[in-house]
């Protein structure tokens, strides 16, 4: 298959070269780099050998590709049922690394003001719109956006709000309820 002289190429590496012995089914090449090299014959083609091409393009099994790609493979989580109103339920990650691009200079005063901000705009824009069901990913930490965000949310009597799914987001986030008032 190979012989002493041919130009040779790597599959899965960026090196060429000459072949300089064969033993086997092992082939030592001399790279255009200057170093010699040992790689099984699988792991190399010969360089502008149509021949070669063509006998790779043959066989390759194209069943054998569509029973690997069919083979159903065991899911590694538990897939979480939703109910149908929960579809399309709006979340608002408030971790500052996700609100601005650098907080580099802000104070721990200033991202939790800004992290408040956020969430009492997203609050008041799905009250105006009328959206039943939001979420806020305020993460664990030391607790307190998580009790910010209550103090915010107890400010409104059309709400109410209780930990989001602890399957989905564990502790670190807040389901809210908008009551949605037909006599207005």
């Amino acid at each position: 298959m190979f012989s002493k002289g041919d130009e040779v190429s790597v599959l899965d590496e960026a090196v060429n070269g000459v072949v300089l012995s064969v033993n086997g089914n092992q082939v030592t090449i001399e790279s255009t780099d200057g170093f010699v090299m040992t790689f099984f014959v699988n792991e190399i083609i010969k360089v502008n050998d149509s021949s070669n091409l063509m006998n790779s393009i043959r066989s390759f099994n194209s069943n054998e590709i569509k029973k690997e790609k069919e083979e159903s493979k065991p899911r590694s989580f538990v897939k979480e049922r939703k109910e149908k109103r929960e579809i399309g339920v709006p979340e608002f990650d408030l971790h500052i690394e996700k609100l601005v691009l650098n907080k580099r200079g802000m104070s721990n005063y200033d991202i939790l003001t800004l992290q408040s901000e956020t969430a009492k705009r997203h609050l008041e824009f799905a009250i105006r719109n009328r959206i039943p069901k939001i979420v806020f990913i305020h993460g664990v930490g030391e607790g307190v956006l998580k009790a910010e965000l209550d103090f915010l949310f107890g400010r409104y009597d059309t709400i109410s709000f209780q930990d989001a799914n602890y399957q989905k987001y564990g502790l670190g986030a807040t389901e809210v309820y908008i009551k949605q008032n037909t006599k207005q």
